[in-house]
């Protein structure tokens, strides 16, 4: 039987189809594979998307001038170097013109970092025993609890009425600051909500998905809201929607 659960197989998903992962690793996560039908589905979800993006990501052909350099007889009294230079110089301009777009296209935006970072966290808390700091449903033992350990006071609100119950709190660390995190349960599922203080704007919720794990996310009174889970994604918003500074 294997013992790899399915957050971890999942965290270790685009490793294992980019052979990245030591044989060990990969074997344990093959053998999962085998067994667990979720996430063979994913896997195969995946490699498909990756197909996708081979067969239609963008391919810009070599502008008519350029080829016809490139493919000219070369004139009798043209040097060696000035032919490299003729059809040199162009390629080299499209080649670093094609880098630039592929780097700004893979550059991750800004917010970005923060979201995987919460995912990384969210897995860690599931895989030791942190999920915690304070254990308790009750909010009145909770938020005082933070009180001296951070710079803001975090909202803290206990939903067991509309199915999702206060588990704990603990601290965390997210784009070098201490964050609070929050726990809340439905059904056989975890939720993370982390909560960091910010100086922009409120922005307005955004869903995604990361590795697997859906992330809700937004920005409201000075706080960053991010809540991670493998709850279903209309499930995650709906609880969002809930929580209030």
């Amino acid at each position: 039987m294997n013992e790899l659960d399915c957050t971890v197989c999942q965290t270790l998903m685009h490793g294992y189809l980019d052979q990245e992962l030591d044989s060990a690793t990969a074997a344990n996560v093959a053998g999962h594979l085998a067994e667990c039908a979720e996430c063979a589905r994913l896997r195969d979800q995946t490699k498909l998307l990756k197909a996708g993006v081979k067969q239609r990501a963008p391919y810009y052909a070599a502008p008519a001038s350029l080829t016809a350099r490139v493919f000219a007889p070369d004139p009798p009294a043209a040097s060696i170097v000035e032919r490299w230079r003729q059809w040199f110089a162009p390629a080299f301009s499209a080649a670093a013109l094609a880098l630039a777009v592929v780097l700004y296209v893979a550059t991750p935006g800004s917010e970005q970092p923060l979201m995987d970072e919460a995912v990384s966290s969210h897995v860690r808390s599931l895989m030791g025993e942190h999920l915690n700091d304070v254990v308790s449903s009750d909010r009145h033992t909770v938020k005082p609890w933070f009180t001296g350990k951070l710079d803001f006071s975090p909202p803290v609100l206990d939903y067991s009425a509309q199915g999702f119950p206060l588990l704990g709190g603990r601290l965390d660390y997210l784009q070098h600051q201490t964050t609070a995190a929050l726990s809340y349960g439905r059904a056989k599922h975890i939720i993370n909500v982390f909560i960091l203080p910010v100086q922009e704007a409120d922005k307005p919720r955004q869903s995604q998905t990361i590795r697997g794990f859906n992330v809700v996310s937004w920005q409201e009174n000075h706080m960053r809201f991010v809540l991670v889970s493998d709850l279903e994604k209309s499930e995650l918003e709906a609880f969002s929607q809930m929580l209030k500074p």
